[in-house]
């Protein structure tokens, strides 16, 4: 009998900036190389750390609590871990710090050695030899959970090497920041209206995983960013969502809840 993994606490962040003809959401390339989902855009996201959990990064995180993002997420404890790895993903992978001073005040982005020195960093941080919240306490900084929400919840089916339970969030961009890719884990980066993603993957020109392809859906019809932080703000439950796995007539065919044959595979 197959072993069937547990999956590992993940985070996901949709980061989201307004421009001329719609909202944008940036959107990650894969490395061709990796073993999981290499190639497919997504999400700036991956595995909640221990770090993610320890007093110090909630020491670091204004706007919630544990306990509030423990009921929002509908866990015991825990929760602003989560928000913490989404965050910490966003940075690492995508060269984006959403944080604030002790007084809640965004990050001068006209400061151009703070700048200098986060990219720096980013570099450290990336090949673990500075921990996240190190950074910010060197740089006096705060991560800011003001405008970020809970849009999704997916678990990977059984079958797959590897499974996550994933969180997913929507959070504003800041301003002025520029994205980019860490040319390892990931390898291009692209700020795309959902529809526009959509539609390339439609084409067969843009790889995308089921629940990337399910979540832009999911918010393509706002035309701002804040649209959609309201809309998954106003979500009174967010359910659990996890793909199952069977085969039909020699191909393999995945069912999301409500499908027919579901509750049966």
């Amino acid at each position: 009998m197959t072993e069937i993994l547990t999956p590992r606490p993940a985070a996901t962040v949709l980061t989201l900036r307004d421009a001329k003809n719609g909202y944008e959401i940036l959107m990650l390339r894969r490395n061709l190389a990796s073993e999981f989902v290499g190639g497919a855009y997504v999400f700036p996201g991956g595995g909640v750390d221990p770090e993610d959990a320890s007093a110090l990064a909630q020491e670091r995180s204004v706007g919630m609590s544990d306990a509030s993002c423990s009921k929002r997420l509908g866990v015991e404890s825990g929760g602003l871990a989560y928000y913490v790895a989404c965050f910490r993903e966003l940075f690492e992978e995508g060269g984006l710090l959403v944080a604030c001073d002790e007084a809640g005040t965004e990050i001068d982005l006209t400061n151009r050695p703070l700048v200098d020195r986060l990219n720096e960093q980013r570099v450290f941080v990336n090949d673990g030899s500075l921990a996240f919240v190190e950074l910010l306490m060197r740089e006096g900084l705060y991560l800011d959970l003001r405008n970020v929400a809970y849009l999704a919840h997916w678990v990977t089916p059984v079958g797959p090497p590897r499974r996550y339970d994933t969180r997913f969030f929507v959070a504003l961009a800041p301003v002025g920041q520029i994205a980019g890719h860490d040319d390892h884990e990931t390898v291009d980066s692209r700020w795309l209206r959902p529809r526009d993603a959509l539609a390339l993957h439609e084409r067969g020109e843009f790889d995308l995983m089921l629940p990337t392809a399910q979540n832009l859906a999911a918010v393509a019809q706002f035309e701002t960013a804040r649209e959609v932080l309201d809309f998954a703000n106003a979500q009174a439950e967010v359910p659990r969502i996890e793909p199952r796995i069977v085969a039909r007539e020699g191909a393999r065919v995945i069912l999301l809840p409500g499908d027919d044959g579901y509750d049966d595979a």
